[in-house]
């Protein structure tokens, strides 16, 4: 039976590979995402698609009756929205140190924790009892840390709220679970290029000696989100082919 999958952050990288496993299987899958160019282009065949800044309170609110009007219960929510903060834009007067801390950790949490948590309230009531799934996507950084700490901060602040959201969900046999991803290859995270020493680096660090494909974590979001899943909640499974136990 076809289920009703929401993908935060679908248009590209890991959230548009995870829309494909998803409606290959004869899944209805929607598509949100900030810019509306991008999720028309994703090409995922006969997905819907929504645009919506998942920070704001409002945009999050639509997402909820744009579904309600278009599908009416979800059966898979995904959260694959988010980002590397610092690619955005600096903030105003880079001559303030402590200004410029501001602004990264309010920019990497807002990407990266509140729009999962809004997307998540806004559904909560219409995730289907039982059986629903709600899957977050965090990061090798929560617990190895990147550089600055905010992005990984953003990420790690995920796992408690979805702790929380097991035991919330567990009696309306809802499971709720991570997947963190270590270096992921064809995505926009680490923007236009990378140097070939990083990811050489990057690459050497892991068991299987090799780059992570969005289709890796695609896949396994598809299993958390299977049947065969239905006793696995409050788990936070790793795709990074070793990397976060170190060489």
């Amino acid at each position: 039976m076809a289920r009703n999958v929401v993908i935060s952050g679908g248009g590209t990288g890991i959230g548009r590979a995870a829309a494909e496993v998803f409606a290959a299987g004869g899944d209805r899958v929607l598509l949100v995402g900030r810019r509306v160019e991008v999720l028309e282009k994703a090409g995922v065949p006969g997905a819907l698609t929504h645009a919506a800044d998942l920070t704001d309170v409002r945009s999050a609110r639509g997402v909820a009756e744009f579904v309600a009007a278009e599908l009416g219960t979800v059966d898979v929510l995904i959260h694959s929205a988010g980002g590397n903060g610092g690619l955005e834009p600096a903030a105003a007067g880079e001559d303030d140190p402590l200004g410029a801390v501001a602004h990264t950790w309010e920019v990497n949490f807002r990407q990266n924790t509140l729009t999962a948590v809004l997307l998540t309230e806004a559904l909560k009531e219409r995730l289907a009892s039982p059986g629903g799934r709600v899957l977050f996507l965090s990061s090798i950084a929560a617990y190895r840390g990147s550089g600055s700490g905010a992005y990984a901060a953003s990420k790690a602040a995920l796992h408690p709220y979805a702790f929380d959201l097991a035991r919330e969900f567990g009696p309306r046999g809802i499971t709720v679970n991570v997947v963190a991803p270590g270096y992921v290859e064809d995505t926009e995270f680490f923007g236009e290029s990378m140097e070939e020493t990083r990811r050489a680096r990057l690459v050497a660090e892991t068991s299987t000696g090799r780059a992570g494909t969005p289709a890796d974590v695609a896949d396994t979001l598809h299993w958390l989100a299977s049947p065969g899943a239905g006793h696995v909640t409050a788990q936070i499974v790793q795709v990074n082919g070793g990397a976060e136990r170190g060489h």
